[in-house]
C-alpha cells in the first residue's frame, strides 16, 4: 500500500480502531522542530521507517536519542 492508498484508507472511520495494547511515552514531547532533508535522504528516511514499522517521525526521533546516548560521557 502506498502513501496515497494508506491515507484513504485511513480517512475511512471504520479504520481507524486502534489495534494492540498501548504505548505511552517516558516523556511527553515537548515542541515541534521542523527539519528539512534532501528528497533522496527523506526517501531513505522513509524506506528504513517502513522496515522498522515506525513513522518517520519515531523513527528520526529514535535516530536523534541514538546519537545523542553515543555522545554521553562514559
Amino acid at each position: 500500500m502506498d502513501r496515497r492508498e494508506e491515507y484513504e484508507f485511513y480517512k475511512q472511520a471504520g479504520s481507524q480502531v486502534p489495534q494492540g495494547p498501548v504505548r505511552r511515552r517516558k516523556l511527553p514531547l515537548t515542541r515541534l522542530v521542523p527539519v528539512r532533508f534532501s528528497e533522496e535522504t527523506l526517501e531513505e528516511i522513509q524506506r528504513l521507517a517502513d522496515a522498522d514499522d515506525r513513522s518517520v517521525s519515531s523513527w528520526i526521533r529514535r535516530a536523534v536519542d541514538h546519537e545523542l546516548h553515543a555522545k554521553r560521557p562514559a
